[in-house]
């Protein structure tokens, strides 16, 4: 694992000690893009390390319908898994993999073991917890006080960063992240593209605005 995925480089500045045991006690799992890799209501016995890919986070109401939450990008953890984990909970949202995905998983007990072990875990983890926080904060600012077209400019940005000026993401999927209609998001879009912000394709866009 050392090899093909440098956590020393992925998750800087733990200690050797715990380095080691993270390859030795971690199991790593390759995960299809569009897996649903944790549902509501199910139960968690380890957290998730993400290697390489992306996973989306989402909650998802008794209708099916879906409220993006944030993107868990290489170098960084599911927060979720870790305060489930811990307090031995039920998830409370959906995780799916927004590309093809490579996870180390930790087992619950080695997570409460280095939390009283390492120093560095202990940070990593409150870092990890402090830095979804403010995620969800960006997410409920744009929807208190941002109209639309304000929310589709920032959400695709957020996009651009992770994946580059080509995306491949429908309207439509757009439209559910962004608890919206298709028929709104596909007259944005043109919108943007007749302002030279975007090249529109079947199935994807390009981001040209500078």
């Amino acid at each position: 694992m050392q090899e093909q995925y440098p956590i020393r480089k992925l998750f800087p500045g733990l200690e050797e000690g715990l380095y080691e045991e993270m390859m030795k006690h971690g199991d790593i799992r390759e995960i299809p893009a569009g897996t649903v890799m944790l549902r509501k209501g199910q139960s968690i016995r380890s957290t998730m390390l993400i290697l390489q890919g992306i996973v989306k986070l989402y909650q998802e109401d008794e209708e099916g319908n879906e409220f993006f939450m944030y993107d868990i990008e290489p170098g960084e953890a599911c927060a979720v898994s870790m305060v489930c984990t811990y307090r031995q909970e039920n998830s409370q949202v959906v995780a799916k993999a927004l590309t093809d995905v490579t996870v180390l998983t930790i087992p619950l007990q080695y997570m409460d073991e280095w939390l009283g072990k390492y120093k560095s875990w202990h940070y990593f983890v409150i870092r990890t917890w402090r830095a979804r926080y403010e995620e969800l904060l960006n997410t409920i600012n744009e929807i208190a006080f941002k109209n639309m077209d304000e929310r589709l400019e920032f959400y695709i940005k957020g996009q651009v960063k992770k994946m580059g000026r080509q995306i491949k993401l429908t309207h439509q999927e757009i439209a559910t992240d962004l608890n919206s209609s298709r028929e709104v998001i596909s007259r944005l879009m043109k919108k943007m593209e007749k302002n030279g912000w975007v090249i529109i394709h079947r199935n994807s866009f390009e981001w040209i605005k500078p």
